[in-house]
């Protein structure tokens, strides 16, 4: 029998088969863990173990600054409160909900102290997105930041498996924090395995059913131990920050679990649009940025001015791009600004985090990257062979994390001959670099969200003035993608601006509203095949 801490084990019990799961690789000595890990140990206990304790670990704006010492306390103190008064199991799944700040955190590595599984959910979903997630993952407890109460609490009234929630930031005497204080700072974390699930993170595919993505606590420490030492190479007295909420695993390793691995400290920002961001680094004198493309664009010409990047004299000196394809112009409009050659890579919430990269050294402009140590990576044709370099195909990639989607049949697409297969079309140079050609889904990437078209399309449809609609994303230089809706509307009702301005404001209060659609044109009638399906791919630019 194999060894597992959890009590629960809805987890291992919805893993996919052994025979759907990738080959997992630990080629590199750093991968070679204990038979018993708990990450929250190896990334937080360990620091104030070995007498670094009062090292800075979480600044946020406000003059807040927790050293690690005070992390373990409080999240020791929200464990307790977790297995004491809420009742929690090991194995139990864990909602999170709020904005970067540092209670989130605190709560994240409370849930991993008391061996429960984090479902962290980004704060812009709503009722109707969370209810998915609760369902599919059968939460049974939730610590939500009070300012995010209403959509949770919609949600919750129609899910019986969720039985506990607690608002942290709440003064009342039900708040977390009054909990909080009945509690002790010492806690004996749970003696989890290294393969007992610790995360459920969610990701959107192309029906817009959530697909939650199940990763361990040997998960955590790996992408720890491949990209950043070969490829960020940070020092224990960097400052990160960066815009990714700690939802997205690109925003919890590059804000969190990254930093942390090496006594770092990192900035929370509950709001980091761009207009906000480069105030924030000049404040902390943050010297490490992760974001995505679109925001790089968008603060170059700002971040020239203010002279942010180390090479001008500033405090900035290493920037990570992730989310979405990193155009060449936006790299070079970067470097003119700060003097900084952007940090490039591919990741995905299947994988953890980043497989593709290159370090300043090495970057190629329009290339994504060479493959991360640890890793695997080729370019597959439609029958999972690997084709000869310059040759268009199917990104595939295996190392010591991998995709195991919770009870999903998705797991078949996305797993295939022991490989990932990522649903990205690139082509692999002769110099093994690899270049992104486009998403080989419907999936519409932009800004750095993955954004589903039938799910927009289903908020349209609840409409009243929307008769038939389709959803594609159109190439878009600032954000990637444009998220664009083709609308027939109903008898009655005429297309207009302000028809449109309409409709947007009701997809924006249906659903996240990163998702509504920036463009919006109105037809007659929409492509569709002899038997009624619509054809997508005929409203694409340039399509026949």
């Amino acid at each position: 029998m194999t060894y597992t801490a959890h009590v629960d084990t809805f987890a291992r019990d919805h893993l996919p088969p052994p025979e759907l799961q990738p080959e997992f690789l630990f080629t590199l000595p750093e991968l070679q863990f204990p038979a018993r890990l708990n990450c929250a140990h190896e990334l937080l206990d360990r620091w104030v173990e070995s007498g670094q304790g009062d090292r800075p670990c979480i600044r946020a704006p406000g003059g807040v600054c927790w050293t690690y010492a005070q992390l373990q306390a409080q999240a020791n103190r929200i464990a307790h409160v977790l297995v004491r008064e809420m009742g929690l199991v090991p194995g139990n799944r864990v909602l999170l909900r709020a904005p970067n700040n540092p209670m989130l955190a605190a709560c994240w590595f409370a849930v991993m102290k008391a061996g429960g599984i984090a479902v962290a959910t980004m704060p812009l979903l709503r009722a109707k997105e969370l209810k998915q997630i609760i369902d599919k993952a059968q939460v049974s407890h939730a610590l939500c930041d009070h300012s995010l109460a209403g959509e949770l609490e919609a949600a919750a009234a129609q899910c019986p498996t969720l039985q506990q929630l607690r608002h942290f930031r709440d003064p009342s005497p039900q708040g977390l924090e009054a909990a909080m204080a009945r509690q002790g700072a010492q806690f004996d974390n749970v003696a989890t395995a290294a393969d007992d699930t610790c995360i459920i993170a969610f990701t959107s595919g192309t029906t817009g059913q959530p697909k939650g993505t199940m990763h361990f606590h040997r998960d955590v420490m790996a992408i720890c131990a491949c990209w950043p030492p070969h490829v960020l190479k940070a020092a224990p007295d960097d400052v990160f920050i960066g815009s990714p909420p700690l939802a997205f695993t690109f925003g919890l390793g590059g804000l969190l679990l990254f930093p942390m691995s090496i006594g770092a400290s990192t900035v929370l920002l509950e709001k980091a649009a761009p207009p906000l961001l480069l105030p924030a680094i000049q404040e902390f004198g943050a010297t490490v940025l992760f974001t995505a493309p679109t925001s790089y664009r968008a603060m170059a010409a700002d971040a020239k001015r203010l002279r942010i990047g180390a090479p001008h004299g500033g405090t900035l000196r290493k920037c990570v791009s992730a989310g979405e394809a990193l155009p060449a112009a936006t790299r070079q409009l970067w470097k003119d600004a700060t003097g900084i050659e952007l940090i490039d890579g591919i990741g995905s919430t299947e994988m953890l985090h980043i497989f593709i990269s290159a370090d300043e050294a090495h970057a190629v402009p329009g290339a994504t990257g060479t493959v991360v140590p640890g890793y695997q990576a080729c370019v597959l044709d439609d029958e999972g062979r690997p084709v000869a370099p310059g040759v268009i195909g199917h990104l595939a990639v295996k190392g010591p994390t991998g995709c195991r989607y919770l009870a999903d049949e998705r797991q078949r697409q996305y797993v295939k001959h022991g490989w990932n297969v990522t649903g990205d079309a690139y082509v692999l140079d002769e110099r093994g670099y690899f270049h992104f050609q486009s998403r080989t889904d419907d999936l519409i990437v932009s800004a750095g969200y993955n954004i589903a078209a039938p799910e927009v399309e289903d908020a349209l449809l609840a409409h009243p003035a929307v008769a038939e609609c389709a959803v594609i994303g159109v190439p878009d230089e600032e954000r990637g993608q444009l998220v664009k809706a083709f609308v027939v509307l109903r008898e009655g009702h005429r297309p207009g601006e302000a028809l449109v301005q309409e409709l947007q404001d009701f997809v924006k209060r249906s659903i996240a509203p990163y998702k509504y659609p920036r463009a919006i044109e109105f037809r007659d009638s929409l492509p569709r095949t002899e038997t009624g399906k619509l054809q997508r791919y005929r409203l694409k630019p340039g399509a026949v």
